[in-house]
């Protein structure tokens, strides 16, 4: 006998933490940054055959002041880097970064000075998608793992506890410099 069959019906059980999830995943607003040949997919994204709609993401906001999703899709040279974090910077908290496709998520195939090897030198990001370019239905797909990442979040003290601790986890991990030599 459990605490739900003394309850009246009609009682929902939650905490605050869960409920603001859910509210916030359910209404996310993307900033769209599209940069190269993935822009024209996370178009596509918003198309009615896959209608970012359904997902609570009406609108591709034009201004980051309203935006709390930064989709970076394309590679990004060193001249764009600042106006990126430039833009993430005016971007409300909370707010999150998914980087789409191999350019935007390592530099791809343009290994040189003027692209930058990864967004994530620039902005944290909190989801790559791979792929060149990446299907609407992997960014369907990695919407759907930042809603649930967005939904099971920490607030308050919890969060900056949790944000602590990716930070201590990011520190302790082996560079990939020292990866590429165990590899061989």
């Amino acid at each position: 006998m459990g605490l739900e069959e003394k309850l009246p019906s009609g009682v929902l059980l939650s905490t605050v933490e869960g409920l603001a999830g859910y509210f916030r995943k359910a209404s996310m607003w993307p900033a769209t940054f599209g940069l190269a040949c993935c822009a024209i997919e996370m178009m596509t994204f918003g198309a009615p055959r896959y209608d970012s709609s359904r997902f609570g993401m009406e609108v591709f906001r034009p201004s980051p002041r309203q935006a709390d999703l930064m989709i970076v899709a394309g590679r990004v040279s060193q001249k764009m880097a600042p106006v990126l974090r430039q833009i993430y910077d005016q971007m409300p908290g909370p707010k999150w970064v998914l980087a789409m496709g191999v350019c935007a998520s390592s530099g791809g195939m343009f290994n040189n000075y003027a692209i930058v090897q990864g967004v994530d030198h620039v902005v944290p990001v909190d989801m790559y998608l791979p792929g060149c370019p990446p299907r609407p239905e992997m960014l369907i797909d990695a919407i759907f793992k930042i809603h649930d990442k967005v939904q099971h979040g920490s607030l308050g003290a919890n969060k900056e506890r949790e944000i602590a601790d990716d930070e201590r986890e990011a520190l302790a991990a082996t560079p990939t410099s020292a990866m590429k030599g165990l590899m061989r």
